[in-house]
């Protein structure tokens, strides 16, 4: 994008004079004559043809001149657009049942290894945003805190495993807890935490709904997924011969408790049974707390009557040198 100041009107000094001349010419071409004889053998002696070649070439020179200082005055400039992105991120932290009962392989292979699976997606999906991950059996436990460096955030999500024999439970008021102590101090407009359980609240001194409380009061939005089949899901028993046996297991979420948790701080339950209905879910989730992302844009111009000027005052030179000492003439 090249732009002009208003001194470009001053082109008309030129166009108008050189449309006058042309004018004049065709005018004179077009009026009556005397005839005479051939004098082109006389003018080539005094040096007729040769004047009127150096008056030609001086009128282009002043004229060119002239059009190369204006331009010069008339300030061109470029325009160089920029666009400033500026993305006001969520602060997320992804709170994750870890106890003996996500071993069910109703997910595949098994449903704490597809949570991990479909949270990679969902964290490769974000961008601007702050997240971290708190996994929980009996105990909770920080397994990143919050961070923009996701590389970090997908390695020690990949070491998540089984909590220990004797961590094992459901502390999900706890967790909430530790989730709130996280995000409580956050200045991100939005804060959320994404909790998946597969089980009843039966570890842990604090009632959820107690924590749930706590997170409304900081503003915490919560979001809950109940994860495993309904009825009995088929969980890996080990035998003292050191082989796998499954047994079909109760699936008990506590839905109701679930649902209330996420009704009062704003969000949302969801129930997924399978590895395509928990990615579905998250998904949701995804498309439901997007970032903000504003753009500005910027253009910043660059002067460019240099080029004009330059020339234009180089030129001027080379005619006072013509006119002065090589055609010599006198003013």
């Amino acid at each position: 994008m090249i732009v002009l100041s208003d001194w470009y009107y001053l082109l008309l000094l030129i166009v108008l004079p050189i449309a006058i001349y042309w004018y004049k010419k065709k005018d004179k071409e077009l009026a009556s004559s005397l005839i005479y004889s051939n004098l082109q053998g006389l003018k080539k002696l005094v040096g007729v043809e040769r004047g009127k070649r150096r008056v030609y070439i001086s009128r282009g020179l002043r004229l060119l001149t002239v059009l190369l200082l204006i331009l010069a005055l008339s300030r061109p400039q470029k325009g160089l657009s920029e666009k400033e992105f500026i993305a006001k991120g969520i602060d997320i932290m992804l709170v994750v049942d870890i106890s003996g009962s996500m071993r069910a392989v109703d997910f595949r292979p098994n449903r704490l290894e597809a949570v991990k699976k479909v949270a990679h997606k969902f964290i490769s999906e974000r961008h601007n945003d702050r997240i971290g991950l708190i996994v929980f059996g009996a105990a909770s436990f920080l397994q990143c805190p919050l961070t923009i460096d996701y590389g970090i955030l997908e390695e020690l999500l990949d070491r998540v495993t089984f909590v220990e024999e004797r961590y094992d439970g459901t502390a999900i008021g706890m967790a909430i807890a530790h989730a709130v102590n996280r995000l409580k101090d956050s200045n991100s407009k939005s804060k959320i935490m994404i909790l998946l359980s597969d089980g009843r609240n039966n570890a842990g001194e604090l009632d959820p709904l107690t924590a749930a409380d706590m997170a409304k009061a900081y503003g915490i939005k919560i979001y809950t997924i109940g994860a495993g089949k309904k009825g009995k899901a088929p969980y890996p028993v080990a035998l003292p011969d050191g082989s796998v046996q499954y047994r079909l297991v109760d699936v008990e979420i506590d839905e109701g408790l679930l649902t209330k948790v996420a009704e009062m701080t704003g969000g949302k339950y969801f129930r997924a049974t399978d590895e395509k209905s928990l990615e579905r879910i998250y998904d949701e989730i995804n498309e439901l707390e997007k970032s903000d992302i504003k753009v500005k844009e910027y253009v910043n111009f660059k002067d460019l009557y240099h080029l004009f000027l330059i020339p234009g005052v180089c030129l001027l030179f080379v005619l006072v040198f013509l006119d002065r000492v090589v055609w010599r003439v006198i003013p």
